[in-house]
C-alpha cells in the first residue's frame, strides 16, 4: 500500500496498464525504458567488448597478463554473476521497494562500477568494477523487463512486438558500445574505454530520471511486501552470505581458475530452490502453478542456448583476436568491433520479426516452438565454424564470421525476446519480478557454462569442439519441439 500511495502523491499515472499507441504503435512509456536499457547496454557491452583482452593481454599491451583460459573463465563467471544477481534485484522489487525504484538505484551502482574500472589500477579496478556492474546490471535487467510487462494487459497482442522493440534498444547500445570503447582502447588505452562506458551509463540514468514519473503505478507496486518483523533475519542472512564468500575467497577455496564452476553450481542450486519456493507457495492458483511447471523445460533449453550464444564474449573473442583476418582496407580494426556485428543484424531484423509476430497474431508459432527453433539454429551456427577449422593464424575471412553471426542473430530473435515476454506472461502475481529473475537464472547458467566451455577450446581441436557443442544444442532443440504439445497444455491458455 505504501508504494501505491507514494506514487499517487508524486502525481503519477494511476492506470494499471498503458493503453496508448504513441511509440511505434506501443505504449508511450516504453520509450523511457527503451532509453535507459539502451544506454545501460552501451556501457555493459562496451566494457565487456574489451574486458577479456584486458585480462589476457600482456602488461606491455596495457593488459593484466592473466593466462587465456583463466581469463575466459573469469569473463564467463562474471557474466553468470550478472544474471545471478537478478535474484537479488527481483526480490528487492517484489518484497521491499518495487521494480521502478530498484531499477533507478541499480543504474547508479552500474555507473560506480564503470568508474572503478576506469580509475582504479590493476586487479583492484577489476574486482570492484565487475562486482558493482554485476550487482547493478542484475537489478536493472530483471526490473526493466518486468516494467515493460506492466505496460500491457495479459492478452494484449502487442506484447511480443513490444518486447522486440525493447530488444532493439538493447542492441542499439550493444552496437555502439564496443565500437567506441574498442576505438578508445586501441588508440588511448583500456581505461579510456572503461571511462566512456561510465559516461554512457550516466546519460541513461539522467534520461530515465526525467521520465520515471510517467510510468504506470504497477511499476512501483510491491506485490508481496516483506513483513517488518523479518527485516532483521533477512539482513542477518545477507551479512552471513558476504562473510562466507570472503572466507572462501581468502582461504583459496574459490580461485580465478574455478570461479566459473562455482557460479555454475550456485546457479543450479538457486534455480532448484527458486522453483521449489514458487511452486510450494500458497499464493499460487492452480493455473499459475501449472504455468511454472511448463517453464521448466523452457528454462533448460534456454540455458543450453545461452551456453553457446554467450561464447561471443569468450571463444569468439579469442577466435577474433587470433583466427580472424581483421584487415580492413589496410587497417587492422579492434577485436571488440566484431561484437558490434550481431547488434547490427538485430537492429535490421528485430523490426522484421516484430512485424511477423504482429501480422500472424494468434497464428504465430507457440512459445515452446520458438524456443526449440532458436536452439536448433544456434547449434547450426556452430557447425558453420567447421568450414574454417584448422586454418592458420588470422586465416578466417571477415565475411565468414559475419555470416556466422547472422545465424547467431536469427537464433537470438527466435528465443531471447520471446523468453523475456514468456517470463512476464507466465509469472504469478505474487512473483512477477522474481519470475523474470528465474528466466535470467537460465541465462546465468548458460553464460557461466560459456566461460567453462571456453577452457576446452583450442585451435588444434576446434573441429571437435564446434561439432560436439553444436550437435548437443540441435538435439536439445529437437527434444523440446517434440515436447511442445505437453508444454503448451501446461501453459494454460498462454501461447
Amino acid at each position: 500500500m505504501g508504494a501505491m500511495s507514494a506514487s499517487r502523491d508524486e502525481g503519477t499515472d494511476t492506470r494499471t496498464v498503458d493503453a496508448s499507441h504513441g511509440f511505434f504503435g506501443q505504449p508511450r512509456a516504453l520509450a523511457n525504458i527503451f532509453g535507459v536499457e539502451m544506454w545501460e547496454r552501451f556501457s555493459f557491452y562496451g566494457m565487456q567488448g574489451i574486458l577479456l583482452i584486458y585480462l589476457y593481454y600482456s602488461a606491455t599491451r596495457g593488459g593484466l597478463g592473466i593466462d587465456q583460459a583463466t581469463a575466459a573463465g573469469i569473463v564467463g563467471a562474471y557474466g553468470g554473476a550478472v544474471y545471478l544477481s537478478t535474484i537479488l534485484g527481483a526480490w528487492l522489487a517484489d518484497r521491499v521497494f518495487g521494480s521502478e525504484r530498484v531499477l533507478f538505484w541499480s543504474a547508479v551502482v552500474i555507473m560506480a562500477g564503470h568508474i572503478s574500472l576506469a580509475v582504479l589500477p590493476s586487479y583492484a579496478g577489476v574486482i570492484a568494477g565487475l562486482l558493482f556492474v554485476a550487482i547493478g546490471s542484475g537489478g536493472l535487467k530483471a526490473n526493466a523487463t518486468r516494467i515493460v510487462g506492466t505496460l500491457y494487459d495479459e492478452h494484449d497482442s502487442r506484447r511480443d512486438a513490444g518486447f522486440s522493440l525493447f530488444y532493439l534498444g538493447i542492441n542499439l547500445g550493444g552496437l555502439l558500445g564496443p565500437l567506441i570503447t574498442g576505438l578508445l582502447q586501441s588508440t588511448l588505452g583500456f581505461h579510456w574505454g572503461f571511462a566512456v562506458a561510465a559516461v554512457g551509463m550516466a546519460i541513461g540514468l539522467i534520461q530515465y530520471a526525467f521520465g520515471r514519473r510517467r510510468l504506470p503505478d504497477r511499476a512501483r507496486e510491491v506485490p508481496n511486501p516483506l513483513p517488518s518483523g523479518r527485516y532483521p533475519l533477512v539482513i542477518g542472512i545477507g551479512v552471513a552470505a558476504v562473510v562466507v564468500i570472503l572466507v572462501l575467497v581468502f582461504s583459496g577455496v574459490v580461485t580465478a581458475q574455478n570461479l566459473a564452476l562455482w557460479v555454475i553450481g550456485i546457479v543450479i542450486v538457486s534455480a532448484i530452490a527458486y522453483f521449489i519456493v514458487i511452486l510450494s507457495s500458497r499464493l499460487l492458483s492452480p493455473d499459475e502453478r501449472s504455468r511454472i511447471v511448463a517453464f521448466i523445460p523452457l528454462f533448460i533449453t534456454n540455458a543450453a542456448f545461452w551456453s553457446l550464444y554467450q561464447q561471443q564474449f569468450t571463444v569468439v573473442t579469442i577466435y577474433s583476436d587470433e583466427r580472424l583476418n581483421r584487415n580492413l582496407f589496410g587497417w587492422e580494426f579492434p577485436v571488440s568491433w566484431v561484437q558490434s556485428i550481431n547488434p547490427i543484424f538485430i537492429i535490421v531484423l528485430s523490426g522484421v520479426f516484430a512485424a511477423i509476430w504482429t501480422k500472424w497474431g494468434d497464428r504465430q508459432p507457440s512459445t515452446p516452438l520458438k524456443f526449440a527453433a532458436g536452439t536448433v539454429v544456434m547449434g547450426l551456427a556452430f557447425f558453420l565454424f567447421l568450414i574454417w577449422a584448422g586454418g592458420g593464424k588470422n586465416s578466417t575471412p571477415l565475411l565468414g564470421v559475419v555470416a556466422i553471426l547472422l545465424v547467431f542473430t536469427i537464433a537470438e530473435l527466435l528465443i531471447s525476446p520471446v523468453g523475456l515476454s514468456a517470463s512476464t506472461k507466465l509469472a504469478p502475481h505474487a512473483f512477477q519480478a522474481q519470475m523474470v529473475a528465474l528466466y535470467f537464472l537460465s541465462v546465468a547458467l548458460g553464460t557461466a557454462m560459456a566461460g567453462q566451455l571456453a577452457k576446452l577450446y583450442s585451435p588444434e581441436t576446434e573441429g571437435i569442439y564446434f561439432g560436439v557443442i553444436g550437435g548437443v544444442a540441435v538435439a536439445i532443440g529437437v527434444i523440446l519441439a517434440l515436447m511442445s504439445p505437453w508444454v503448451l497444455r501446461m501453459m494454460r491458455g498462454v501461447r
